[in-house]
């Protein structure tokens, strides 16, 4: 598969996440349409986006996994504003919005 557009930072919104074995949430691009997610941890992490007004926005086993060193960009709604993350053991997890890269 080749990429169409690469993928165009959205300079300023790149977070440090630490993925634990409870979900948690953080606040997300709204408006942009993709979401680069680099696992630089050494354990396996999944996340999930959604709306926060919707309710609550909770990251499982099921979602999508991210393996460790793996780097991922998927386009997401426009109007997602949240993304949940989870990791069995721990692991790091660097998320940034934008657009392209698909």
């Amino acid at each position: 598969m080749s990429v169409l557009a690469p993928f165009k930072p959205h300079f300023g919104t790149n977070q440090v996440l630490t993925p634990a074995a409870a979900s948690a949430a953080v606040a997300i691009g709204f408006g942009d349409k993709s979401i680069r997610v680099c696992n630089s941890g050494a354990a396996v992490g999944y996340f999930r986006t959604g709306i926060a007004a919707a309710g609550t926005v909770t990251a499982t086993a099921a979602d999508v996994p991210v393996l460790p060193g793996e780097s991922l960009v998927i386009e997401k709604p426009q109007d997602h504003d949240t993304l949940a993350h989870i990791s069995a053991t721990g692991t790091t997890f660097q998320v940034m919005s934008g657009e392209g890269g698909i």
